[in-house]
């Protein structure tokens, strides 16, 4: 996530809140699951002659994951990354279910070799369990950082950042093992936190929640609009609407109005500029920035929204201004007060490309030349608000969930099954052996990719046994963290900070390392996620492995075609200081992703927050993270009648801008606004609307703006066919990005 690309989920469910339990059968009181939130969302009954293995869950899970994994790929180079998520396909698929029930022939046909069985495109009513596999189908496709495969972003920095080579091969191999391998880790920690009851997961009771709420019947009775013909309705207007900003008038992207007031003042764009500045009174009305890296704020609760309002108020119209314009923060003035590029003690934008030797390492005499490397003081400072997010996680987790964890993973194994847990017994399950093998394969394509493609990936194979390695014993950990407290520690500075210090020089080893040592492990709670929908909902386990898997290596090798073919048709594409002003195609992410490489691997962390490095204050920040929360905590025990204490979160005050950079003000002052009125207002006094339409309006939401986009690049981008005018030149806000010390020369900016 963001410039440290955490991994920091926010509590999402308001399950408690959803009136959606029917009278379930007497069922004995110590089969009843012992989570609150859990008896209150998923049902105690299953049926298992529901037909699952049906052309229709395979015709429609097949397509959304092909086409969720191009959308997904196509928009993470834009300026606004939409990430088209499971719930828009879960809302989407539902009528198009309906109608191939209602068309599709019901016709038997015999299955030559199998006897007496049969086969037919229509076994009856669409169902809810064909309807969970085809999200989860989906979910391959936009479950993974940025809505896409990671290890895309290893092709995207080498070909568009460094202009160097790597072949398809070896970026298919990258993605396909680090997925896949994230998919065995998942397959061998399932007996430890899918199947107890008190590993409940709590961010998979949103999906239960929104599966049944579109599957109970509507009320005709009522005078209500249809939730298909609601979204379909909303699927219109948003596509229509989004050619307004997509294309007409582009500047509705990031209306900043306080730079059009003050079109000569430096200070004044600084704080009013919603791309490069403080966002002050910044506003969109393109539903892409809205949901842009912090996804759909329909979706998530307010008491998340708040939490991160607080942090990211606190940050930024305080501790970033005292830090700029108060005391010139490790010469904050030198440089822009808000820019994910790196630069020289001049402020000039810094030539990575110049200090990478001929075998793609660090040329440390034409690095002496241009000397240290510097950030923005923004940049830096999410460093290190990054470290504190990272101490504070654990110290909070350990603090204040620590001994329900290690209950609950106790009574995991001392307790009896639940409800659930029975219910699945009656599906064959997976063997053991099916990972083993996985991951045997996966493993040795790895070290085959690392022996003999090691001029293109870098990582020695001792290096990718560590990933392994530390892989394996981070997974279960935090996958019982994620199971039982919806927090995920990110941990992948740490991978990056210890393989900068033991191979540094290598930008590619180093991605190489995070992606096989952090991020498998991260697919790996991922995967587990969908395994406890999975349970909660009675898929068999099989369906469940092979629907996973196949839609795994499906979604990775459309993301490395969509990838290849953009950065091969696409003229600077990812260099915003070549491509016009109004050029989408600025990959956000892929630049903090390159700047990490070039911070933690071809410089090294030594040479950046060490010794030899401008930074090396920023290591506090550890110390001041893992601190805090034990302050709460004992203030929490001193006063333990004072209720608001235990409500101070420090990883989510903390980690509040951890989306930015890439993320700018003005995606998080909408996300924040918007966020406020559907999950506080209506859902306060038009609960039932809310209860009714909410997901949906969400869902077509980003339908509607991904099918808008796609046909504007086909019909237009691919050609260049574009407006000019003032609508379409950017925010009007240039000076935004000048810095403010004296005798800094910049082109087109003052000198002071």
């Amino acid at each position: 996530m963001g410039s440290l690309e955490l991994e920091h989920h926010q509590p999402t469910t308001q399950t408690n809140e959803l009136d959606l339990e029917k009278p379930k059968p007497d069922i004995d009181d110590d089969d009843i699951s012992p989570i609150e939130q859990v008896r209150l969302t998923v049902t105690n009954t299953d049926d298992p002659t529901l037909p699952i293995w049906t052309f229709r869950m395979w015709f429609m899970g097949l397509l959304s994951c092909g086409i969720l994994s191009f959308l997904n790929q196509f928009f993470s180079y834009r300026t606004e990354p939409l990430i088209i998520t499971q719930i828009t396909v879960q809302v989407a698929t539902l009528p198009i279910g309906h109608f191939l029930a209602a068309v599709l022939p019901r016709t038997k046909f015999r299955i030559p070799g199998c006897g007496s069985r049969t086969f037919s495109l229509n076994p009856g009513p669409f169902n809810v369990k064909e309807h969970v596999l085809i999200s989860i189908f989906a979910n391959a496709g936009s479950a993974f950082s940025n809505g896409s495969a990671y290890a895309v972003g290893i092709v995207n920095i080498i070909k568009a950042f460094y202009k160097r080579k790597i072949s398809f091969l070896a970026g298919w191999i990258l993605i396909v093992t680090t997925q896949v391998l994230g998919y065995g880790w998942a397959g061998l920690m399932r007996k430890y936190v899918v199947e107890p009851s008190h590993m409940w997961w709590p961010n998979t009771l949103v999906q239960v929640s929104l599966f049944r709420a579109l599957h109970e019947k509507d009320d005709r009775s009522e005078r209500r609009i249809s939730r298909a013909k609601f979204f379909l309705i909303a699927l219109v207007c948003s596509f229509l609407w989004y050619a307004v900003p997509g294309y007409l008038f582009t500047t509705l992207t990031s209306i900043s109005w306080v730079c059009w007031v003050f079109s000569k003042s430096v200070t004044a764009q600084q704080l009013g500029s919603g791309m490069k500045g403080l966002g002050l009174g910044a506003i969109t009305l393109d539903w892409s920035a809205v949901a842009s890296f912090l996804l759909s704020p329909l979706i998530s609760p307010f008491f998340a929204i708040a939490n991160v309002c607080v942090g990211y108020v606190l940050i930024i119209y305080i501790f970033i201004p005292i830090a700029y314009w108060g005391i010139n923060l490790y010469g904050a003035r030198t440089f822009p007060i808000f820019s994910s590029h790196l630069f020289t003690a001049q402020g000039q934008l810094y030539n990575i490309t110049g200090i990478v030797n001929d075998h793609f390492e660090l040329d440390q005499t034409e690095y002496a030349k241009q000397g240290r490397i510097h950030m923005s003081m923004f940049f830096a400072l999410t460093y290190g608000f990054g470290f504190a997010t990272i101490a504070s996680t654990l110290t909070h987790v350990g603090l204040f969930y620590g001994r329900e964890i290690y209950g609950r993973f106790r009574a995991s194994y001392k307790g009896k099954e639940d409800i659930h847990t029975k219910l699945m017994r009656n599906y064959e399950d997976i063997p053991s052996w099916w990972f083993y093998l996985l991951l045997a394969v996966t493993i040795t394509i790895s070290f085959l990719l690392a022996i003999f493609l090691k001029n293109e990936v870098q990582i020695p194979w001792w290096a990718l046994l560590f990933a392994c390695v530390m892989a394996f014993v981070f997974t279960l950990p935090i996958s019982i963290i994620t199971a039982t407290t919806n927090q995920t520690p990110g941990l992948n500075i740490i991978t990056e900070y210890v393989m900068g210090i033991i191979l540094p020089g290598r930008p590619i080893a180093n991605v190489c390392f995070k992606v096989y040592g952090y991020m498998s492990m991260a697919q790996a709670v991922s995967f587990l996620s969908d395994f406890k929908l999975g349970h909660y909902m009675k898929i068999p386990p099989r369906s469940m492995f092979l629907v996973q898997f196949i839609g795994t290596i499906l979604a990775g090798t459309i993301n490395i075609a969509v990838a290849w073919w953009l950065l091969e048709s696409i003229h600077n594409i990812c260099d915003d200081t070549l491509l016009p002003t109004n050029s989408p195609w600025t990959c956000p992410s892929d630049r903090v992703f390159f700047d990490a490489s070039v911070i933690w691997g071809l410089v090294g962390p030594k040479r950046i927050f060490g010794n030899l490095g401008a930074y090396k204050a920023m290591n506090w920040f550890f110390l001041g993270g893992a601190a805090g929360p034990l302050l709460v905590w004992l203030a929490h025990k001193a006063f333990p009648k004072k209720s608001w204490i235990p409500l101070i979160n420090l990883p989510v005050l903390l980690g509040a801008t951890a989306y930015m950079p890439p993320a700018t003000t003005v995606n998080y002052n909408a996300w924040i606004i918007v966020g406020t009125i559907f999950n506080f207002f209506v859902f306060r006094y038009r609960k039932q609307w809310w209860q009714r339409y909410n997901y949906i309006l969400s869902a077509a939401l980003d339908a509607g703006v991904a099918f808008m986009a796609v046909l504007l690049y086909f019909s237009l981008g691919v050609e260049n066919k574009s407006l000019t005018w003032w609508g379409t030149d950017g925010e009007h806000c240039s000076l935004a990005s000048c810095p403010t010390a004296k005798g800094i020369i910049v082109d087109g900016c003052p000198v002071y």
